[in-house]
C-alpha cells in the first residue's frame, strides 16, 4: 500500500512510454529504478502508470460532468458547488461551525510532525505488543536479526504487518485472537549487508536463503492475546491457536474456477491438488460469522522472468490469449527474486501460477487445522480489503477496492443467506453469488454492474474468445470491469461499509498523473497528490440494492492552501487535515477512523508523518478530522481495529524507516539495516527497525475516542 508520488523526471518519462515499458524494466529503466531508495519504492513508481484502457469514464469524468469543470480545476467552489459536492449537511456545517472543534470526539488532538518515535493523544497509552521476529511459541528464543532462517521465520511474527482483526474468546474484549496480515518485505532493512542500490530488478545480492525467509515472513499471523487486571495487553505464547500462514502454506479453492480449472493447472501441479501460499496480504475483513478474510493485493512483483529485457511478446507466443491478462495484471515484473530460485514464481516455467493469486482468502481462526479457502467468486484483482455486511434479506455483501490507479470498486452479493449461529453453513456463502463493479453517474446516482458470463460483452462471441466461462470472468475481473463500463477510480483502497448508518465509504488515495488539461481522467483535481473520500448510500438502505447515491465526503489536502483544492469542515485545525486516505474502520459508536499512507513523498504532500484520524461523518461536524496517532518517520499506519467494547484499539505500524527518509532532516541516508532512519521500536544498537502492532488504551480505562 505504499503510494509513490513520482518525481517530475519519472513523470515525464512515464508520459512517453508504453504500458509494456512501465511493466517490464529494460536495462535503461533499471538504471532509473536504482535512483529510488529501495526496491519497494521503485516498484511503486513503476506501477504508477494506469493499465486500464484509455476509453471509458473515470471518476474524474463523472465529477466534471456533475460539477463545473473550471471550478473543479481551480479548486474554487461556490455555495451551489459545495452543496452538490459535499451535501447539504456539509454546507450547514460550514455555515454554523466557528472552527473551535466538535463534541463527537473528546480527545485532545496531537500535533502533526515527523520524528523517530510514535505519538498518541494525551490521556492514552500506546504500547508495542508485537514486533517483527517475536516468537509466537513459548519454546522459542528471542529474535536475532543477524541469524535469520526461513524455518525460524515461519514460527515468528511476520514482516510489515497490515490489517488486524480481533476475534473475542467467549465474547470477551479482554481475551481474543488477533489475525494480522503481513504484506511485503523491505530487504534493505530486514537483512544485514545488502547494498540496496544494486538490488532493484537485478537482485545480485539476494540469495536463495534470503528469498525463502521473505516467503516465510509474509502471509498471516494468528495469535492469542489478553488484557491483565492492570490493563496491560500480552501475547499468550502457550496458546495452541498461535500459527503462521505463509507463501508456502496449503490452500484450496472454491467457486467458478473449480468448474473450469484449466487456467489454474501448472506443470508442477497439473491436478490442482497442491495449491500453496498467500502473500501481499494487505487489508481484509472480519465476517459476521466469525471468520477472517485476507486480501491478496500487489501479487505481480513476485513473478519473475529470466529475460531481463522481457515484455509480453518475449514471454508468450504471438496471439497467446493470456497476453491481455498478463498485461492488465503487470505480469511478469521481476520486482522480487523469488522466481530466480523457485520455478513456481517464474512465468517462463509456470505461466498459470499467477492465476492462483489475487483472491480473497477465508479461514476460521479458531480452527488451527483449517485449510484457507480462496473464494474465486469474489474476483481476482489487487484487493485492498474485503469488508462484509448482511443485507436486509440476509445475503452476505462484500466490498473491495482494486488498489491501482484508474481501477474499480467491486461488490459481491452471495446467493445464499446468512444463518445466525451456523458458522459451518455460513462459511459456504462466499462460494456462490454475483460479482459487481461500480458505475458512478454524473447526477449523483450509481449502478452496480454485474460481471456475469453470458451477459453483454461477457460472452465468448462478444469478447473474441476471451471469456468461455465464469471462471474466465473472475480470473480476469479487471478486463470484465473494463468491458461492462465501470467507472475508473483514483486508486480505490479500503471500501468500508457502516452498518450503523447504512453508508459505504470509499478511500481514494491519489492520482498524480493528472494534468490541468487532462483533469477528466481520474479526479476533480489535476496532479491529485492528496486523494478524497466518497460516501455511498444504497437505495432503500439495503446493501444488496443494485443502485446507490454518492457524494464526496472530503477532498484531502491542506485547507490553508487554496491551490490544493481541499475541502473540509471549517472546524478542521492545522493539525487535523490529512492526505492519502488508505485504511478505514468504523468504531463501536459508528464513527469513522482513517489511516493514511503518503508513501515516499510525504514531505511534498503534507510534511508530516502518516497517522490515524477520527473523522466526523454526520451532523454539524461532518467533514471534520482530528489526528489521534502518529507513526515514526518512514512508516505507514495500517489496520486499525477496535475490541467490541471500544476500550482497546490495535494499529499496525508498517515499514518504519523506509518511506521518504532520504530527505528527512534528522538523518543522512540511505536507510538500511546498519544505518536506519529510526531504530523504532527497540531503539537498541544492532537491532533494525521492526514493523510492529501497537495497542492503545485510555489511561484509567474507558472507551477510545
Amino acid at each position: 500500500m505504499e503510494i509513490i508520488y513520482l518525481s517530475q523526471r519519472v513523470l515525464s518519462l512515464a508520459a512517453h512510454v508504453t504500458a509494456e515499458d512501465c511493466l517490464h524494466m529494460s536495462k535503461a529503466r533499471q538504471s532509473e529504478a536504482r535512483k529510488f531508495p529501495n526496491r519497494a519504492a521503485a516498484m511503486e513508481a513503476s506501477d504508477d502508470a494506469p493499465l486500464s484502457p484509455p476509453d471509458g469514464k473515470t471518476i474524474g469524468d463523472v465529477i466534471a460532468q456533475r460539477y463545473n469543470r473550471r471550478d473543479i480545476v481551480k479548486g474554487a467552489f461556490g455555495v451551489a458547488a459545495a452543496t452538490a459536492l459535499l451535501g447539504p449537511a456539509a454546507l450547514a456545517a460550514r455555515e454554523s461551525q466557528t472552527g473551535t472543534g466538535t463534541e463527537v470526539f473528546s480527545f485532545e488532538e496531537i500535533a502533526a510532525g515527523a520524528n523517530k518515535d510514535h505519538h498518541v493523544a494525551k490521556g492514552y497509552n500506546a504500547d508495542v505488543l508485537l514486533r517483527w521476529g517475536d516468537p509466537i511459541r513459548a519454546d522459542m528464543a528471542a529474535f536475532d536479526p543477524q541469524n535469520q532462517s526461513a524455518e525460524e521465520q515461519a514460527k515468528r511474527f511476520g514482516y510489515n504487518n497490515d490489517y488486524i482483526a480481533y476475534f473475542p474468546i467467549d465474547g470477551s474484549s479482554h481475551r481474543g485472537l488477533l489475525c494480522i496480515n503481513h504484506e511485503f518485505t523491505n530487504e534493505e532493512l530486514m537483512f544485514p549487508g545488502l547494498s540496496q542500490e544494486a538490488m532493484p530488478n537485478s537482485f545480485t545480492e539476494m540469495t536463495e536463503d534470503l528469498t525463502k525467509i521473505e516467503k516465510a515472513a509474509v502471509g498471516v499471523t494468528v495469535i492469542e492475546v489478553y488484557r491483565d487486571e492492570g490493563g496491560a495487553w500480552h501475547v499468550d505464547e502457550t496458546s495452541t491457536k498461535n500459527r503462521r500462514i505463509t507463501a508456502n502454506s496449503l490452500m484450496t479453492f472454491d467457486g467458478p474456477v473449480t468448474k473450469n480449472p484449466d487456467r489454474l493447472k501448472t506443470n508442477c501441479d497439473p491436478a490442482c491438488e497442491n495449491l500453496r501460499g498467500t502473500f501481499n496480504n494487505c487489508a481484509g475483513g472480519h465476517t459476521p460469522w466469525g471468520t477472517y478474510l485476507t486480501a491478496e493485493e500487489n501479487i505481480h512483483g513476485a513473478f519473475w522472468t529470466d529475460d531481463i529485457d522481457a515484455n509480453y511478446k518475449s514471454t508468450l507466443d504471438p496471439g497467446d490469449e493470456r497476453r491481455a491478462s498478463f498485461e492488465r495484471y503487470r505480469m511478469p515484473s521481476r520486482w522480487q527474486a523469488w522466481g530466480k530460485y523457485d520455478a513456481r514464481f517464474n512465468v517462463d516455467k509456470e505461466p498459470n501460477e499467477p492465476n492462483r493469486f489475487g483472491w480473497i482468502v477465508e479461514f476460521d481462526p479458531f480452527d488451527e487445522n483449517a485449510v484457507p479457502v480462496k473464494h474465486t467468486a469474489l474476483g481476482r484483482f489487487f484487493h485492498e480489503g474485503a469488508e462484509t455486511v448482511v443485507s436486509k434479506d440476509g445475503h452476505a455483501v462484500v466490498y473491495s477496492g482494486d488498489d491501482s490507479k484508474n481501477e474499480y470498486v467491486y461488490r459481491f452479493v452471495s446467493s445464499g443467506r446468512y444463518a445466525p449461529g451456523d458458522k459451518k453453513r455460513n462459511m459456504t456463502l462466499l462460494e456462490d453469488g454475483t460479482l459487481y463493479a461500480a458505475r458512478f453517474n454524473s447526477d449523483g446516482t450509481g449502478d452496480w454492474l454485474p460481471l456475469v458470463y453470458g451477459q453483454g460483452k461477457l460472452t465468448k462471441k462478444a469478447s473474441d474468445g476471451r471469456y468461455e466461462s465464469q471462471a474466465d470472468v473472475v480470473i480476469d475481473a479487471r478486463l470484465a470491469a473494463d468491458d461492462v463500463g465501470a467507472t475508473k477510480m483514483d486508486r480505490p483502497e479500503d471500501v468500508q461499509p457502516n452498518d450503523k448508518t447504512d453508508r459505504i465509504y470509499v478511500m481514494l488515495t491519489n492520482n498524480v498523473s493528472r494534468t490541468v488539461d487532462n483533469t477528466d481522467t481520474a479526479n476533480p483535481r489535476p496532479k491529485n497528490k492528496f486523494g478524497h473520500i466518497i460516501e455511498m448510500v444504497s437505495d432503500g438502505g439495503d446493501f444488496a440494492a443494485n443502485t446507490f447515491r454518492w457524494e464526496i465526503l472530503v477532498r484531502c489536502g491542506d485547507p490553508g492552501k487554496p491551490e490544493s483544492g481541499a475541502s473540509w469542515n471549517a472546524a478542521t485545525t492545522a493539525d487535523g487535515w490529512f492526505v492519502c486516505p488508505d485504511n478505514a474502520v468504523v468504531d463501536h459508536e459508528g464513527q469513522l477512523w482513517i489511516a493514511t499512507d503518503q508513501g515516499k513523498y510525504w514531505q511534498d504532500k503534507s510534511k508530516h508523518a502518516d497517522g490515524l484520524y477520527a473523522l466526523e461523518t454526520e451532523g454539524p461536524g461532518r467533514g471534520t478530522p482530528r489526528m489521534f496517532f502518529r507513526v515514526p518517520v518512514g512508516g505507514e499506519l495500517c489496520g486499525p481495529c477496535f475490541t467490541p467494547d471500544g476500550t482497546t484499539l490495535f494499529v499496525s505500524v508498517q515499514h518504519p524507516a523506509a518511506d521518504g527518509t532520504d530527505g528527512y532532516a534528522d538523518f543522512s541516508g540511505p536507510s538500511t539495516f546498519e544505518n536506519p532512519a529510526t531504530r523504532w521500536p527497540d531503539f537498541e544498537d544492532g537491532m533494525p527497525p521492526r514493523p510492529s502492532v501497537v495497542v492503545i488504551t485510555k489511561k484509567g480505562g474507558g472507551k477510545i475516542g
